[in-house]
């Protein structure tokens, strides 16, 4: 399937669906209301993300998209009477804070669940804390990685997921590679289990061909603050690849980009979902401009939500509405100096987890306890956010959404493809 799964879009049903969702998109054509009373304290959500180093772009725009619904929503009295809170902590990509953060957040705090952690191998490092605390009954919702391992046992049942697997995005960027002709197609990777899935989601992807990877080339966590690729892009070089694919940060993707296109590379260049595409196409724009050559093209990136250019989507009008007015930046003295994105992938992804949050608080008890949470949520099922496509999830069931989109570079913007045969082998 080159599109990854499909399933047929949904209408939006306000009746069955969310009334929280209904007003909030009236609310495009009407004035807000006047803010409700609070009758109730505030649900406070706990976020583990980078805020600061190289990767705080993540982080940043994941906690500004999430803020922008739910600073809407909390001016309109909640739901339920509740305002909806988010507790960000720092972690700087590290997994050793992340799991500080954590304990922090679940035995000081107290956090109703953990929401919108960011990345793989901070992620898997709190995985076995999920564990220890399931006695508390506390989940977490909707992080920002595509890993495999919290999708499946042990720890599968804590953790419910919005966004689509590496899996899936390397599936179908692999599928529309072969199909244009280029079946020899070589891997940068992280050294780490965020890495790692997306290297054995590649893998998987190729052996249904037949085929095995061309060549592959790894960097250590972090390397980025360096930008040094020099062995790495020897070895890639080496493989003779017809198309390479990049499971990285977006610092560590941008300079590798940079140094293979400076060492002759000319195959396209593909990335999965957490690279954010927009903030490494900033970074190359501004290495082109310096250079006076082009370094965004041939590019290729994997999202897993619809593009936020797509104004036919009601979630796309209502993200780039509260986008311009709601958004937060993390409190002060959290996050390092870091210019926003006015719109970006990862932001509109963090804005549909706190419109699905949203809903899963809906469908809880007016008096809800952490344990009200899984039945909320499984009580979910064909739920249209606005993007066309259903969420659902079940007793056995923890991935919400289940397809993947790709984009290009086009005039400076990110743009859905159309036409895979631009890259046609011929």
């Amino acid at each position: 399937m080159l599109q990854g799964k499909s399933r047929p879009a949904t209408v939006l049903r306000p009746i069955l669906a969310a009334a929280v969702l209904a007003a909030c998109l009236l609310a495009l054509l009407a004035p807000a209301s006047a803010a409700q009373p609070e009758s109730a304290p505030p649900l406070v959500f706990g976020m583990s993300a980078p805020f600061r180093g190289s990767n705080r772009g993540l982080g940043i725009e994941f906690y500004r998209g999430a803020t922008a619904y739910l600073s809407h929503i909390n001016a309109q009295g909640g739901v339920n009477g509740r305002r909806i809170e988010i507790l960000p902590l720092d972690d700087g990509y590290d997994p050793e804070r992340a799991v500080r953060n954590t304990i922090t957040l679940v035995r000081e705090h107290q956090v109703f669940a953990l929401f919108s952690y960011v990345g793989t191998p901070t992620a898997t490092r709190v995985l076995p804390l999920l564990k220890r605390f399931e006695a508390d009954d506390v989940l977490l919702l909707f992080p920002l990685t595509g890993a495999h391992n919290l999708r499946e046992p042990p720890y599968g049942r804590f953790v419910y997921n919005l966004r689509e697997s590496y899996r899936t995005e390397a599936q179908g960027l692999v599928d529309h590679l072969v199909a244009v002709g280029r079946t020899r197609v070589a891997v940068f990777y992280q050294e780490d289990a965020y890495g790692r899935s997306g290297w054995d989601g590649v893998r998987r992807a190729l052996k249904g061909y037949g085929l095995s990877m061309a060549g592959e080339a790894s960097y250590r966590r972090g390397a980025e603050d360096q930008g040094e690729f020099e062995g790495q892009v020897r070895l890639i070089l080496q493989a003779r690849p017809q198309a390479v694919i990049t499971v990285g940060t977006y610092g560590a993707c941008a300079a590798f980009i940079r140094q293979a296109r400076d060492a002759g590379l000319d195959a396209p260049i593909a990335g999965v979902s957490f690279a954010d595409a927009d903030n490494m196409l900033k970074i190359l724009q501004d290495d082109s401009a310096r250079a006076g050559r082009d370094y965004t093209r041939d590019l290729i990136f994997a999202q897993v939500v619809p593009s936020y250019e797509d104004l036919t989507l009601p979630a796309v009008g209502l993200y780039r509405r509260l986008m311009d007015s709601r958004a937060q930046m993390p409190p002060d003295g959290l996050a390092e100096a870091y210019t926003p994105n006015r719109f970006s992938f990862v932001s509109f992804e963090g804005f549909l987890n706190a419109m699905l949050l949203a809903e899963a608080v809906r469908r809880m008890p007016p008096e809800p306890r952490r344990s009200d949470l899984a039945s909320a949520l499984e009580s979910i099922w064909d739920f249209d956010l606005g993007i066309g496509e259903p969420v659902s999830f079940g007793r056995n069931r923890r991935q919400g959404l289940s397809r993947v989109y790709f984009v290009t570079v086009r005039d400076g913007l990110l743009v859905p493809i159309r036409d895979w045969n631009a890259w046609w082998l011929r």
